[in-house]
């Protein structure tokens, strides 16, 4: 991309999205909190809310309501390698100025986020988590046993300046990156596909994390002595993770019902301990 491409993606007038927009966010702290803010309800989702709200109040200031719905799209489920939660945060806001002129359906926005959750956090934890982090606190221990002082110093500076370059990087070029791509969506023919495939990854995600997220088994047998069986067994013979594909549909079926997350987090706390206690749940 060209950079007379790079000032095209940017509108002029008071409530246009600038660069410094797109810098201040990814410094924000928001962005910088997104470990700090983290719940079991939706995770990173308020903190990165909290990252491009002032983006959405410029995107829907002559929309209340329009600027109230964004906000709570943005607060939804979200979990990544934090230092590209910015990346994220510029296609979504490329997205919203779309969704804002009727160009795309809101929905999309979540659909795109939850595709690339998976891929980029694969990618992020493998480079700042497995090797920069590694490398760092290797540094800086071997300096710290001879007595260096400037060790744990010298462990914050290798983890932390490549993350702050690519926050900074990543939501500029997410941005740019998200317009272009949205427009050559657009021209192709291939917008519907490219939300169809995301909504699908964005399944696929939701469903292994239904399985992998789920440790109860059940206790339960039949049968005596050497013919004992358990349910369990009986339960994955017929599908693995069945039994977690079941709470999660009640769970479906009880947030349509508007029970509040918070109540649900208490009350499988509740069926757990008491399983437990009965010899259901193991």
């Amino acid at each position: 991309m060209t950079s007379n491409e790079n000032k095209s993606v940017y509108k002029s007038g008071e409530n246009a999205i600038t660069k410094d927009d797109l810098v201040k966010s990814a410094l924000n702290i928001g962005a910088l909190g997104m470990e700090f803010s983290w719940t079991y309800v939706n995770q990173m989702g308020l903190a990165f809310g909290l990252m491009v709200k002032k983006m959405l109040k410029k995107i829907w200031h002559d929309d209340p309501a329009g600027y109230a719905a964004s906000l709570e799209r943005h607060t939804a489920f979200f979990n990544i390698t934090v230092a590209l939660a910015p990346f994220v945060g510029g296609i979504a806001m490329s997205m919203e100025e779309r969704i804002k002129a009727g160009e795309l359906p809101p929905e999309s926005v979540n659909d795109v986020k939850a595709a690339l959750m998976g891929p980029l956090s694969g990618v992020g934890d493998a480079i700042f988590l497995t090797t920069i982090r590694v490398v760092a606190a290797g540094i800086a221990v071997s300096m710290a046993a001879e007595g260096n002082p400037l060790g744990p110093i010298l462990f914050l500076l290798i983890f932390n300046v490549p993350q702050y370059i690519l926050r900074v990087w990543g939501i500029v070029k997410g941005y740019e990156l998200g317009v272009g791509l949205l427009d050559a969506a657009s021209e192709s023919g291939i917008m519907d596909k490219l939300i169809k495939g995301a909504g699908i990854v964005g399944m696929m995600v939701v469903g292994s994390m239904t399985c992998s997220m789920f440790w109860a088994t059940l206790a339960v047998s039949f049968g005596s002595g050497e013919e004992v069986t358990m349910l369990q067994d009986v339960l994955d013979g017929i599908m693995p993770g069945m039994l977690g594909l079941g709470c999660m549909g009640i769970y479906y079926w009880l947030l349509g019902k508007k029970i509040h997350p918070s109540l649900l987090i208490l009350g499988t706390m509740v069926v757990g301990v008491v399983g437990v206690y009965l010899g259901i749940l193991a």
